[in-house]
């Protein structure tokens, strides 16, 4: 799949014409007018006509060979949200198809989000829930997603990194997922570009410096492996296998290893034309070299969920360096490339839905239907996804030699309730491979697993849901104390509700009335009051958060009076001609002797612009005029103006959170302390995460005396190498 051509509408509607009949490629070329005409007035961030994106999206999905629908939604995916066509405008052009597609990869626009993280999360909610009912949505969204890495260069290096990871968080494994390595290892190479610029650059080089040795020693390999083949009369292609930068990084990082340590540097495919060939070639191999312990794996006996399929092994080979070996069928060889699509059923004259056994290897896809049945929120549901379908895995056989696959990290209760729901509430104990383990144990690829049951079980126990790692386990134990506990649930959320109302100095009789409680319920999406009232028992929702909304009329009456009165305390302090230091070193205008603090969730410092919030019985907080918390509609009706005081005393200090992002390396932590020093600075907490990707974050309280002080700080940091970023952060 070429990155570096652009095609035109011409090129990819040229290339559908070698799978499709002429009333497909009609279909396609209409759907490319309609795109040109909707955003005709649109340009990208490079300058170019918006049109362009469109068109190499559907040139990906046409060098895939999808279906017309699918390559039409391509050029029309952006339609909808970007422009003033609507989906009914889709639907009375091409077809109901087509606009349910469009939908699926249309992002949530036009709803109000506390975060960008939470809209994110509500897009990638929509977005697989539409996949897991059409699965042709997903691979519209990656071949959308593939363009816009391929065009990064042109956005400001943050948004860069934060596309780049989000790629390398849910795109890359879902490409992995669904088998199509073509994007997969496109996508991770240039997530790590941005990611982590001076470590892909390195690879790159080091790759350069050996590629003609390495070129040259693969050749010699293999003629002479084709010289054992011409004796056996096997026919096959052979092919020196390209490492994948990513690859490279992600092993040096994970296993400690320098670049020469790495062994699958040198690597050959063989592509032959059965399986019996397949396993002919792997003791052609092995009578050659002698192969490497623990390094054969055969995935045509056992296949990937993303259905791969070959014999990998790795010997020794000619000038005693590790060479490892692929062999696989022509047909095998096109699923590893294209995954899911190399099984479209377009040209058989079938449905997705109709070819049941693509449908039974893809059974994962359904479990994104209860992931949304069974989670809160976007947040939560993306965090579930995460963990389940898109970690590292295990497989674990059942004593009859079935494969369960899990997420790396189950223990024998996960697979417990992959069985079934009755298994996981009998469980009494588990055997792996013929002994005796606690629930705890963790599952490793290769365990023979057995589940003791018994039907005198009392079912799951609490701590169960702190030892189970899957969200499908961990619903169906939430499940099981739901139905049994349901009386006694509704009896304590009442309660808790209750207890939370009173607390903000309400009249029961007033709040719960039957219509208000009504409301709550249907903005919860509960059934009825006693649901809404057993999930705030069993934690699924809190007491406050119902609480909140029974009140909410009543708290912003009494919000409003309160903050009438004590406007109108203020406008009638008289003015003092004296002017007294304050601790804060902030003064209300011709105003003294009120109670003035600096807010802690923006720290504002000598320097920055900042306005006064009067609050209820505790003075005025200042804020920064950009701090989020003060530009609701309610917090603009309590803002006064405030000014720092001139005069002030220049050794009182602030305090400021900053926030330092790069890559994470031995003594990076040191140099920034010591950096901070220098600049005569203190510092009153500091702490650290790194991720997989080797990003650290690091976050910083330190004491200035103003916003040019701060400055200098930040310089002096910025100096420092590997770092990518120094911001000011808020609470």
């Amino acid at each position: 799949m070429a990155n570096d051509q652009v095609l035109t509408a011409e090129q990819v509607i040229e290339r559908t014409r070698g799978y499709l009949n002429d009333e497909g490629v009609e279909f396609v070329r209409r759907a490319y007018e309609f795109a040109k005409h909707a955003h005709r007035l649109q340009y990208r961030k490079s300058g170019e006509p918006y049109i362009i994106h469109p068109i190499q999206v559907a040139g990906i999905l046409a060098d895939l060979e999808m279906d017309p629908s699918t390559v039409a939604a391509g050029f029309l995916h952006d339609v909808v949200e970007d422009t003033e066509a609507s989906l009914q405008d889709i639907k009375e052009a091409f077809s109901d198809e087509v606009a349910e597609l469009v939908d699926g990869v249309t992002k949530l626009g036009k709803i109000k989000y506390k975060s960008h993280e939470e809209q994110q999360a509500e897009n990638h909610r929509k977005m697989f829930v539409a996949m897991a009912q059409d699965i042709r949505v997903i691979m519209i969204k990656l071949a959308d997603r593939l363009h816009n890495m391929r065009t990064l260069k042109h956005l400001p290096a943050e948004k860069q990194r934060r596309i780049a990871n989000e790629t390398l968080e849910i795109f890359a494994p879902l490409a992995n997922r669904l088998g199509i390595s073509t994007i997969k290892w496109e996508l991770e190479d240039t997530s790590l570009r941005y990611l982590n610029p001076q470590q892909y650059y390195r690879i790159v080089n080091l790759m350069k410096k050996k590629r003609a040795e390495r070129e040259q020693y693969l050749d010699g390999v293999i003629v002479e492996i084709q010289k054992h083949m011409d004796e056996v009369g096997i026919k096959a292609e052979m092919s020196g296998r390209p490492k994948h930068i990513y690859s490279i990084y992600r092993k040096m990082s994970r296993q400690n290893k320098q670049f020469n340590e790495i062994y699958d540097l040198l690597a050959i495919r063989i592509v032959v034309n059965s399986i019996k060939d397949c396993y002919a070639v792997l003791g052609i191999i092995h009578t050659c070299w002698k192969p490497m312990p623990g390094r054969f794996k055969d995935y045509i006996a056992m296949p990937k969920p993303n259905m791969y399929q070959s014999l990998h092994t790795t010997v020794i080979g000619p000038k005693g360096d590790p060479l490892e070996v692929q062999i696989r069928t022509v047909e095998m060889h096109r699923i590893a490339e294209f995954g899911i699509a190399a099984h479209w059923a377009y040209k058989e004259g079938k449905t997705l839905q109709e070819n049941s056994t693509f449908e039974d290897k893809l059974t994962w896809f359904r479990e994104i239907l209860e992931f949304q049945d069974d989670t809160v929120n976007a947040e939560e549901f993306m965090e579930s996804l995460k963990v389940d379908l898109f970690s590292d895995m295990v497989f674990v056989f059942t004593p009859k030699g079935d494969v369960i696959e899990l997420p790396a990290g189950s223990v024998p209760i996960d697979f417990a309730y992959r069985i079934h729901s009755e298994i996981g509430n009998k469980t009494i104990g588990a055997k792996v491979n013929g002994k005796m383990v606690t629930l705890d144990y963790k599952l490793k690829t290769g365990d023979i697993l057995e589940i003791l049951t018994s039907k005198h079980s009392y079912g799951p126990s609490q701590d169960w849901l702190k030892l189970a790692q899957t969200s499908q386990a961990k619903n169906k134990i939430r499940a099981f104390f739901k139905k049994q506990r349901r009386e006694e649930n509704i009896i304590k959320g009442r309660e808790q509700v209750e207890k939370e109302i009173r607390l903000m100095e309400f009249d029961l009789k007033e709040i719960l009335t039957s219509d208000n409680v009504k409301r709550v319920v249907e903005k919860f999406n509960f059934a009825n009051e006693e649901d809404m009232y057993a999930a705030v028992g069993y934690n699924g929702i809190t007491a406050l958060q119902v609480a909140n909304r029974l009140t909410e009329k009543w708290r912003k009456k009494r919000d409003q009076e309160q903050v009438a009165n004590l406007a109108n305390a203020v406008s009638e302090l008289k003015p003092l001609q004296t002017k007294k230091k304050r601790e804060s070193g902030v003064r209300v205008e011709g105003i003294d002797n009120l109670l003035i603090r600096l807010s802690r969730c923006c720290n504002p410092v000598p320097g920055d612009e900042i306005v006064g919030f009067i609050t209820k019985g505790r003075g005025v907080s200042v804020h920064r005029k950009d701090c989020p918390n003060i530009v609701t509609d309610d917090a603009k009706e309590r803002l006064i103006p405030v000014e720092w005081e001139s005069g002030l005393n220049d050794k009182k200090e602030y305090n400021v959170e900053i926030e330092i992002t790069g890559f994470d390396r031995r003594g990076l932590l040191n140099e920034v302390l010591q950096a901070v020093n220098e600049s005569k600075t203190d510092i009153s907490t500091v702490s650290g995460r790194t991720d997989r990707n080797k990003m650290v974050t690091i976050t910083m309280s330190i004491s200035i005396l103003n916003v040019s002080h701060l400055q200098k700080v930040v310089d002096r940091i910025k100096q420092i190498p590997d770092l990518y970023a120094v911001r000011r952060i808020m609470n």
